[in-house]
């Protein structure tokens, strides 16, 4: 039996940028660091120039005849993409659901991390999914958990609005909120508190 192939642990050939001594066309059309046009000059003067800038010989368009390339400096350069592609990477964010999940009868102080989690959610621009979970008899007790999401949507108003109002889901009652866009108008979420509370009453 023929040996079996070896995991070839090698990290993987990263591609090499073409610049300085890795061009190897001997006519270039360069362009100075100030946009400014060399024309066409042979490959070694190109490289003297860019040595004399104390700047990178660096290949735009390989497809151009003849091929196309910059003076500037590659690692300014290749940090302002990186800036750039993470910028867009943070401005492209796939907006998620997260839940917070609690009891009608949660205490204080559970309540309060519940909010913070609320908060770090929607901060990051995700959608949050607040759910109060009924057990046995509790389920009589929805209007009290109805009092409990508009709270919470009241105490969370300066970072969210109201996407879907509390509703009763089998043996939850749930309520979206989503990241809010404009200024919060002050007491918003009352009226919907106190039509809870006559229910509740």
């Amino acid at each position: 039996m023929p040996p079996r192939p070896r995991f070839d642990r090698r990290a993987p050939v990263r591609e090499l940028p073409n610049i300085n001594d890795r061009i190897s066309y001997p006519n270039l059309r360069v362009v100075d660091a100030d946009g400014s046009q060399l024309g066409v000059i042979t490959r070694e003067e190109a490289l003297e120039v860019a040595k004399d800038r104390e700047l990178d010989l660096v290949l735009v368009s390989e497809k151009a005849d003849p091929p196309v390339c910059r003076i500037m400096d590659y690692g300014k350069y290749k940090f302002e993409q990186e800036k750039k592609a993470k910028e867009a990477k943070k401005k492209s964010h796939q907006t998620e659901v997260k839940e917070v999940k609690m009891r009608y009868k949660i205490d204080s102080h559970d309540y309060q991390v519940r909010i913070g989690q609320a908060q770090r959610f929607l901060k990051d621009g995700d959608k949050v999914k607040c759910t109060v979970i009924f057990r046995g008899r509790e389920i009589q007790h929805t209007a009290l958990a109805e009092v409990l999401l508009m709270r919470m949507a009241k105490d969370l108003e300066d970072n969210a609005e109201i996407q879907q109002p509390p509703k009763r889901e089998g043996r939850n009652m749930i309520m979206f909120l989503s990241p809010r866009k404009a200024a919060a108008p002050k007491g918003s979420a009352k009226p919907a508190v106190s039509a809870a509370a006559e229910q509740a009453g």
